[in-house]
C-alpha cells in the first residue's frame, strides 16, 4: 500500500531525503513519459490488431495478439509509474538508482511477438496457394 500511496501522494515522496537538483527529477519524469508513450503505442497496436487484422490461419490468433498487446501496454504503464516513484525516492535519498530487468523483458517479448507474427503471415501466405 505504501508504494501505491507514493504514486498518488507527492507529500509521501517529498517526505524522504532532500530536494534534488530539479534537472534529475525532470529527467526522471521524461523517462516516465517515454515509458507511457511506449505503453500507449502497445495499446494502440492491440486495438489496431483487433480491428484491422484479417482472420489468421489459427482460430482466435488475431484476438490473442490484440489481448497480448493490450495487456503488455497496461503492464508497461503500471511499471512506468512504479519505476518513476522508486527512482525519484532514490534520487532524493542519494542512493543508487534502482536496477530493472523490465526493459530486457519488454524487448524480448516484443521480439518474440514479432517472430510469431512473421510465422502467422508466412502460414497465411502458404495457405493461399
Amino acid at each position: 500500500m505504501t508504494a501505491i500511496r507514493r504514486w498518488f501522494d507527492p507529500r509521501e515522496l517529498r517526505s524522504v531525503g532532500s530536494t534534488p537538483d530539479y534537472r534529475f527529477s525532470l529527467a526522471n519524469e521524461r523517462t516516465f513519459l517515454a515509458w507511457l508513450r511506449t505503453g500507449l503505442a502497445l495499446i494502440a497496436g492491440g486495438l489496431a490488431a483487433a480491428q484491422f487484422l484479417p482472420p489468421l490461419p489459427l482460430a482466435h490468433l488475431r484476438e490473442a495478439i490484440a489481448v497480448a498487446l493490450l495487456l503488455l501496454g497496461g503492464a508497461v504503464a503500471v511499471r512506468a509509474v512504479d519505476h518513476w516513484a522508486r527512482t525519484e525516492r532514490a534520487i532524493r535519498l542519494g542512493e543508487e538508482l534502482p536496477a530493472s530487468r523490465f526493459p530486457a523483458v519488454l524487448a524480448l517479448t516484443v521480439g518474440l511477438g514479432a517472430l510469431l507474427l512473421i510465422a502467422a503471415v508466412l502460414l497465411r501466405g502458404f495457405g493461399d496457394r
